[in-house]
């Protein structure tokens, strides 16, 4: 009852601005100031913040690397497709691959295998094409699993930072015998920056993840129509 007593009192205590200096006035007559920098305020949660501000860093720099490496990515036009059907309707094989690999695109490099194959039967250009498919994704989701753990972890550090801070608090209350926000503003600081972090932290890592793999599934589905009108026109007579 005491601890609430005294923080209801700081909430409702006015605060007096001098007219001349603009400094704030305390009740009992003392000027102080009362801005605090970002990074202070940070530096305040604790040790915890160096793993969380790594984790931050880290998250960052996989979104920006996938972000570039998706946006050198350009999809297949759909007469690409009519393209290496001229080419496999003269018998150039190695001039429909080679077609494939100057475009440097994950359903490209898919097509390569499928026209390499053409001839043999259908199911094992279909295997061959899902494949190289496969391994085409999996350099696309590259490091998305690092961000996914991020997610997860991030909050878990921010919930030690906030036992720790509660901790302090009581350690300090004991030291002092008494409850003032001096002794534990300290201990309030470190709970609620650490927790406010492995939250933000984890958030980004959370809508990131998600982000760029909705960006992949639209590729998966680019990749299995291309795939499907290889596969037709290979079926035609």
């Amino acid at each position: 009852m005491k601890f609430m007593n005294i923080l209801l009192q700081i909430q409702t205590t006015p605060v007096v601005v001098d007219s001349l200096t603009g400094d704030v006035i305390t009740p009992a007559g003392a000027r102080g100031e009362v801005s605090i920098s970002l990074m202070e305020m940070i530096m305040k949660g604790g040790p915890i913040m160096i793993p969380l501000g790594l984790l931050l860093v880290l998250t960052l720099y996989i979104f920006i690397e996938r972000m570039l490496v998706y946006a050198k990515i350009k999809p297949l036009k759909d007469g690409f497709v009519s393209s290496l059907k001229e080419y496999i309707a003269k018998g150039d094989i190695k001039g429909a691959v080679q077609l494939c690999e100057a475009q440097q695109s994950p359903e490209a490099m898919m097509l390569a295998q499928g026209v390499r194959r053409v001839g043999q039967p259908l199911q094992e250009i279909r295997t061959a094409m899902q494949q190289a498919g496969l391994y085409e994704i999996s350099l696309l989701e590259r490091n998305l699993s690092v961000l996914l753990i991020t997610g997860r972890i991030a909050p878990i550090f921010g919930f030690i930072g906030t036992i720790v801070g509660v901790i302090k608090i009581f350690y300090d209350i004991s030291l002092a015998k008494t409850v003032e926000i001096e002794v534990i503003s300290t201990g309030l600081y470190q709970k609620m920056m650490a927790s406010a972090a492995g939250l933000v932290v984890g958030l980004l890592a959370f809508v990131f993840y998600h982000w760029l793999n909705s960006k992949v599934d639209k590729m998966v589905q680019h990749q299995e129509k291309i795939q499907m009108q290889f596969l037709d026109i290979l079926s035609e007579p």
